[in-house]
């Protein structure tokens, strides 16, 4: 876990990604799928997919080594995620992201709101996932979601 800090640290200092608790990193490890070099087996690359509805899940934390930007490892990772969505059974795919032109290559559209109904959005106020909340728009966390834009991929 370690590495994936230290590979995320760098995009939350520059406020591309928002910061999480190493703790939390741990509670969602099962979410991640993690990119290796081959030859040192050094971490370059990560992304979560968290599953927030029956249909509908999340891009998180999806990140690659500075060093290595371009080399087309973001691009296998989200495939990965969206590959395992399919394997859910997930149809529609969400992320908050600065990274309109990478996720919009995917198939990912821009949105203006949240993409469910009233009983979804209701049971979804349950939650206590931050990223919940930031998928909702609340008004508490908006300071943390400023300049993102919402995008949304139909499988």
């Amino acid at each position: 876990m370690a590495s994936v800090r230290r590979l995320l640290d760098g995009y939350v200092r520059e406020g591309i990604l928002l910061d999480k608790a190493t703790v939390t990193l741990y509670e969602d490890i099962q979410e991640f799928w993690i990119a290796e070099r081959d030859e040192d087996a050094r971490v370059i690359g990560c992304g979560a997919l968290h599953v927030m509805w029956e249909d509908l899940a999340e891009v998180r934390t999806l990140a690659v080594d500075h060093s290595i930007r371009g080399a087309g490892v973001g691009h296998q990772v989200l495939d990965k995620l969206l590959q395992t969505a399919r394997w859910l059974g997930v149809r529609r795919v969400f992320c908050l992201t600065f990274e309109v032109e990478f996720f919009a290559k995917h198939g990912f559209v821009e949105i203006g709101e949240t993409p469910v109904d009233g009983d979804v959005y209701s049971e979804l106020l349950r939650s206590y996932d931050e990223g919940v909340a930031e998928f909702l728009g609340l008004e508490r966390v908006k300071p943390n979601t400023l300049g993102n834009s919402r995008m949304l991929l139909h499988l």
